[in-house]
């Protein structure tokens, strides 16, 4: 079982300079990590938004060097020995030089501190593992303990079907330590990037303050066709989109990645107050 004592102390070095190529999934073209640092992970050929791995989402929006990692020392395990997971999680870790789908710490934006969590779709496709889910619980009972607003950065494929019944249960999990942050008077912001689905979307992505997307996320629970066949319906072009999320009430706002720092920074003066 996980300990679940609370770590007084974050952890260590939480960026790297490593490079690494980047297809974007518009155009296919592949470009470099640092030349998409760059252009905020916009693809220069296209403009089509490119997926960003979690410490460059971190490091996009926090205060240079006021971000401190906590509980990396939590890893995703193959303990029911599902077949081919063990591989699967050697793969991903080696790839993404992460342990789980999730990195969570402290950080300052416009010098005003709180938590984070960002998800990180290299990691089989950031999907709802019982080490994703510890994290997240984690980071909002030290949130409630600090006094802490928490944002967050979703994108996950939905549970991770080769933990079973494990990761279905960390919806509720996660869900049940947002309620305690909320019920404490904290702030919780969520930011809904492509792809938020299936259990995230059921849980902690829709359980914000105030939620935010970027402009063109897939949003959603179930898969289109599988709505469609539900309903018999021939749903919209644009459904399951952060804009028509945006028109049916269910964000609060579509941020593009330029204004996003300094539209954090506003919300969290404004429930928090001032920083240093």
């Amino acid at each position: 079982m996980l300990n679940r004592k609370k770590r007084r102390i974050p952890e260590g070095a939480p960026f790297t300079d490593e490079e690494f190529d980047v297809v974007c999934s518009g155009c296919k073209s592949v470009h470099k990590r640092s030349e998409l640092l760059k252009t905020g992970y916009i693809c220069p050929d296209c403009g089509r938004y490119v997926r960003v791995p979690a410490r460059d989402r971190i490091r996009m929006i926090a205060d240079s060097g006021s971000f401190y990692e906590l509980d990396r020392g939590i890893t995703s395990v193959d303990f029911l020995d599902f077949p081919g997971y063990g591989e699967k999680l050697e793969k991903a870790k080696k790839q993404t030089g992460e342990r789980s789908a999730v990195v969570t710490g402290v950080m300052r934006v416009l010098g005003i501190p709180c938590a984070v969590f960002a998800m990180d779709s290299r990691f089989v496709m950031a999907s709802m593992g019982s080490a994703v889910g510890e994290k997240i619980t984690r980071l909002f009972e030290y949130a409630e303990e600090m006094r802490l607003p928490v944002f967050g950065v979703t994108c996950s494929g939905g549970a991770r079907m080769q933990e079973g019944a494990v990761s279905l249960m960390q919806m509720a999990k996660c869900s049940g330590a947002v309620r305690r942050h909320s019920d404490a008077g904290l702030l919780y912001v969520a930011l809904l990037t492509d792809p938020t689905t299936g259990g995230m979307t059921a849980s902690i992505a829709m359980e914000g303050d105030i939620t935010l997307a970027e402009p063109h996320a897939l949003v959603g629970f179930a898969g289109r066709r599988v709505v469609e066949q539900t309903t018999g319906t021939a749903l919209p072009d644009d459904f399951q989109t952060s804009e028509f999320l945006l028109d049916h009430g269910f964000v609060d706002a579509v941020v593009v990645r330029s204004d996003l720092r300094d539209t954090l920074g506003r919300i969290l003066r404004l429930h928090v107050g001032g920083g240093d």
